[in-house]
């Protein structure tokens, strides 16, 4: 554990928990708050978030196994990321937190709250996801065509590499491409995707779930919780948005307008503010 030479504020550190090794971050005091990153990128996800939230709460970011400086799984061994979360969060002796994900992140937010309620203060799923979305009856035409261009995605990284992959899938598909508004956010994007091994694209992955799937469950869930979606977000984000809402009791959903997919990246200065408020109002 260290503090960067950038700023001093912050701490850096490996957690050594269940069989691998994951890299955080940490800044400010106070109630803590938990940002998960999406797929195809890292920590970096929250880079305009993690100083300005840090002047109110303690902000802990981390790259999932699999992703960024933490290590890569074991294609023998079966692994969940919302248990890897718990093990951080009791590595940095964090009790109760927020936790909020992006896209993928939102995910594994959602499957953490699923099995450890009592230690979410909130859940703020962002571009939001759910385990199980895809299949049986939540099997949609815009599930179905999410998963065709990200089996594209797999095949371009296998072929053809990092950087090829991280072109198709933010620019060289309409899906994603019509999800990403401003320049600043796609050369953000681009830049950590360039840096992405694509290990879970191109690897057998024994990464599991929670059980049973989180789609499934969501009535379960007794925590206060804000859904964030965008104007141009993923159509399956979008459809998970509405399940989300309608099936968590005590929910409240907001779409930024003029933002695709990473709203936060986006529109940072929005979205922050609703994330403090959203806080306060607890």
């Amino acid at each position: 554990m260290c503090k960067t030479q950038q700023d001093q504020d912050v701490i850096t550190g490996v957690a050594e928990v269940n069989g691998t090794k994951l890299y955080y971050e940490t800044a400010g005091i106070g109630e803590a708050i938990v940002l998960v990153h999406g797929n195809e990128g890292d920590r970096r996800h929250w880079d305009y978030q993690f100083h300005i939230l840090a002047n109110d709460f303690k902000v802990i970011r981390y790259d999932v196994r699999g992703y960024g400086n933490s290590a890569l799984p074991d294609t023998a061994i079966a692994y969940w990321d919302h248990e890897d979360l718990k093990a951080l969060l009791d590595y940095l002796e964090v009790g109760k937190a927020h936790i909020c994900g992006l896209s993928m992140g939102s995910g594994i937010a959602v499957d953490f709250a699923l099995a450890y309620p009592d230690m979410c203060q909130s859940l703020i799923p962002i571009g939001p996801w759910a385990n199980g979305y895809g299949f049986g009856e939540f099997q949609t035409p815009a599930s179905d065509s999410l998963f065709t261009v990200m089996g594209s995605v797999s095949t371009i990284a296998k072929e053809q590499g990092p950087k090829a992959a991280t072109d198709y899938f933010w620019t060289g598909n309409m899906m994603f491409s019509n999800t990403v508004i401003s320049q600043k956010a796609l050369e953000h994007l681009l830049r950590i995707g360039y840096e992405y091994s694509f290990w879970g694209f191109i690897n057998p992955n024994q990464r599991m779930p929670y059980q049973p799937l989180a789609i499934t469950q969501l009535r379960e869930i007794r925590i206060p919780t804000l859904i964030v979606t965008a104007e141009y977000d993923l159509e399956a984000c979008l459809e998970i948005a509405e399940i989300m809402q309608n099936e968590i009791p005590d929910s409240k959903l907001v779409s930024i307008e003029n933002a695709g997919h990473c709203m936060n990246i986006e529109k940072p200065e929005e979205f922050n503010v609703l994330l403090v408020e959203f806080i306060n109002e607890l």
